[in-house]
């Protein structure tokens, strides 16, 4: 009963919470890091580490014949790009016995894709912040530009002109618009069933950004972005652990700006608040019913504060 999880890089607390999942099963099962980088951090945290190829390098064969050669029944992606790659090859991995925590491909296409996402929730009648391939269509006096796909804040422009905005637009190879909303920021991190209904969900304030990652966020009780997470995450039709970002504006609106359908960096804290997204993975890969294993919200707000670690081996 062994588990996988790809791109684990530096990813020490997922590994962590992954473990722990396992252990809560009471079967023997190892856990399996993979890897590009045969040297990244991560490795010193799985009990198996698995140098990768590089996905398009790597077919879906050679990755079964592994998992079956070292009795994986799961795998774990971590990593935006990765997600089209296993959720393409999912009724495969499926057939060969080897579940993935995976949405499906229409899905992903509908929300990795930061424009079609905008137009898509538009057309559902949810709050999304404008987004524009051209700057013109846009109307706001500052500006964010970024990436049409993947995650994180690589060569993001936040609250700049429009001048600006066209000038850092060139380093990026299909940038999209919005406008800057001042308000709040906060992550909705949602665990969708395979019945595609919400299991639990949990807001949390992003208190200081780095890098596009949250290093203090904290746990806060809003019904609104609570109610709003669940319905886009059943409305996309996603799976496993969701999470998105939203600003509110000053006037308490709030304004969807993308979503991420992993795991997040500082989604640890949401799991430490009750959403047990890996140990109801494994469940449900085993074949349980969730049903009979409840979401049990903290009573208590929490706080995460990340920060770097020493360890000596």
């Amino acid at each position: 009963m062994n588990v996988l999880i790809t791109s684990i890089s530096g990813k020490v607390p997922l590994i962590q919470l992954v473990k722990d999942a396992m252990n809560r099963l009471h079967k023997e099962g190892k856990l399996f890091g993979g890897d590009v980088n045969k040297q990244c951090v991560g490795r010193y945290f799985v009990d198996y580490f698995w140098h990768m190829p590089l996905l398009q390098e790597l077919s879906i064969n050679e990755i079964v014949e592994y998992c079956h050669s070292h009795n994986i029944f799961a795998i774990i992606p971590t990593r935006n790009d990765e997600l089209l790659y296993f959720a393409r090859n999912e009724h495969f991995f499926e057939n060969n016995g080897i579940k993935i925590m995976v949405s499906n491909l229409s899905s992903l296409e509908k929300t990795l894709n930061k424009l079609i996402f905008f137009k898509e929730g538009k057309k559902l009648g949810f709050p999304m912040i404008y987004t524009s391939e051209s700057i013109d269509a846009v109307c706001a006096d500052s500006f964010v530009v970024k990436e049409c796909f993947g995650s994180g804040s690589k060569n993001i422009a936040v609250n700049v002109s429009k001048e600006e905005a066209v000038c850092r637009s060139k380093l990026l190879k299909f940038p999209i618009y919005q406008p800057f909303i001042d308000g709040e920021e906060y992550s909705i991190d949602v665990y969708v069933d395979k019945k595609g209904k919400s299991k639990g969900v949990i807001v949390r304030k992003r208190v200081l950004v780095v890098g596009g990652e949250s290093q203090i966020t904290q746990t806060v009780r809003n019904l609104e972005l609570e109610e709003l997470g669940k319905k886009v995450a059943e409305s996309f039709g996603l799976y496993g652990h969701v999470m998105f970002q939203v600003i509110v504006d000053k006037k308490g609106i709030p304004n969807i700006v993308e979503c991420n359908p992993r795991f997040g960096g500082a989604s640890t804290l949401s799991v430490a608040a009750g959403l047990d997204s890996f140990y109801w993975f494994l469940l449900e890969s085993l074949g349980e019913n969730l049903d009979a294993y409840p979401f049990n919200r903290s009573v208590r707000e929490l706080t995460l504060i990340r920060y770097a670690k020493d360890m000596i081996i």
